[in-house]
């Protein structure tokens, strides 16, 4: 250690950089903090988020499920958006095709993009979903409709899970959000 390191002003300077570099590397974290969390999410199914497939199920189970469709949207986004039907039941490892009709009731064109996550949660990670209108920025002219849709099927896996064994149903909840340039709106006005 040299004799500027002992001194007082060297000490305030070392201090000093070291709270700059807590401050620069807690600045960082919290960027990173949410693309974290999502691929986190995204990864185990954490907080109801379902798993992204590459191709069907291997098998298909006897146990039949019923899985509801809930479609929301944000109280600024002029949209309708509904499910083809409110429920199905299917068996598990069964790969279903479910269209969404989204249509802008407003008067100019709106551009948002849907959310979604399972519950109850501990089934986000045995929901798999092959195809997917989430996270896809849309833009509806006034009055224009369009059609999504989502394909899924339900892991196999989750009759060796015992915290599933008692659950018959799940939902698959969706929510527009009004965007720009693939972030929501209330996101960006934070």
């Amino acid at each position: 250690m040299s004799d500027t390191d002992r001194s007082p002003a060297g000490r305030t300077r070392n201090t000093a950089l070291t709270c700059l570099a807590v401050a620069a590397g807690m600045l960082g974290l919290a960027y990173a903090s949410v693309p974290l969390y999502n691929l986190f999410c995204t990864v185990t199914g954490f907080g109801g988020t379902p798993m992204l497939a590459s191709r069907p199920a291997d098998r298909v189970l006897d146990r039949t499920l019923t899985i509801r469709f809930d479609a929301n949207v944000a109280p600024n986004l002029p949209w309708r958006f509904t499910p083809e039907t409110p429920a199905i039941k299917i068996k598990v490892g069964e790969t279903q095709t479910v269209t969404y009709t989204i249509r802008n009731t407003g008067v100019a064109p709106a551009t948002a993009m849907a959310t979604y996550n399972v519950l109850p949660e501990l089934a986000g990670s045995h929901f798999m979903k092959l195809e997917c209108f989430c996270f896809q920025e849309n833009t509806l002219q006034a009055g224009e409709t369009m059609e999504a849709a989502v394909v899924f099927y339900i892991d196999p896996a989750i009759a060796d899970d015992p915290g599933m064994a008692d659950v018959h149903d799940i939902t698959l909840s969706y929510t527009y959000f009004p965007s720009k340039n693939g972030k929501s709106l209330e996101a960006s006005a934070e």
